[in-house]
């Protein structure tokens, strides 16, 4: 006997070209310069954005959705390198991947050695890439730093709680060109600068 047929295709398999498109549709709402030239590099409309980012929720809020680590390897595939690491008194594992279209930087998912869980995930520098150099407010342009390379060349730098649980932010003091020292409020998605905010002339 014959399936009925349902009128409902299977959807098609969720792929790194879709979760770039997941990172750039939470970019957007900071960074939209930066986000509109590569949603046309990837030949991505603005309606694939918001697709692969809906398909990506329900995967996350799925009653049947697999653990975090799982998830991250089943769209990104094995990891280019799995890098023992300690965290406080805690063992753990930085698994990294790269993205064509940042390829300076990989995407980090920081779990327990034990696996299942996801603690942090985020853009770091990739080993060997140039690091950018930042010295005064004028170098912090959106995406030319993530977060650990701005913290270090503007420290002592203050975490600051995000909006969402893929942005951070960060308090620090950067120069001006006329070298006076200026708080900013710089704000970070998926651990790439997005946005500064300068609050005024340090005291």
């Amino acid at each position: 006997m014959l399936p009925v047929p349902t009128g409902r295709r299977p959807s098609r398999p969720f792929t790194p070209f879709d979760f770039q498109l997941v990172l750039l549709r939470r970019m957007a709402d900071h960074a939209p310069g930066p986000v509109e030239d590569a949603r046309r590099t990837l030949g991505a409309s603005p309606a694939d954005l918001r697709e692969a980012n809906r398909r990506w929720q329900a995967m996350v809020r799925s009653p049947r959705s697999r653990p975090a680590l799982s998830r991250y390897r089943s769209v990104l595939g094995e990891p280019a390198s799995r890098t023992p690491r300690r965290v406080g008194d805690l063992d753990c594992e930085a698994w990294r991947w790269p993205l064509p279209l940042w390829p300076d930087l990989r995407f980090e998912v920081l779990a327990p050695a034990a696996g299942g869980a996801v603690w942090n995930a985020w853009l770091v520098r990739a080993p060997g890439a140039p690091v950018p150099v930042l010295r005064t407010l004028e170098d912090l342009t959106p995406w030319s730093c993530t977060v650990d390379e701005a913290a270090r060349a503007f420290a002592p730098a203050r975490p600051l709680e995000g909006s969402a649980p893929t942005r951070w932010g960060l308090a620090l003091t950067a120069p001006d060109v006329s070298g006076v020292p200026r708080e900013v409020v710089a704000e970070f998605t998926w651990g790439l600068l997005q946005r500064t905010a300068v609050s005024g002339p340090r005291p």
